[in-house]
């Protein structure tokens, strides 16, 4: 995977930074939500990208 297109996805209960994802930055402007699993939580949430 490229550095450039690596994403972080922090869970929006827990804040932590679990998983990494990539994405076109170029086409897609806004920022993605997705629902993962959350390893601290131990459930299915919806993760956030962050900077």
């Amino acid at each position: 995977m490229a550095r450039e297109n690596l994403v972080k996805m922090k869970c929006s209960v827990c804040n932590s930074i679990n998983h990494f994802t990539k994405r076109n930055k170029k086409k897609i402007k806004e920022k993605l939500e997705l629902k993962k699993f959350c390893k601290k939580c131990r459930t299915n949430t919806v993760h956030k990208e962050m900077k």
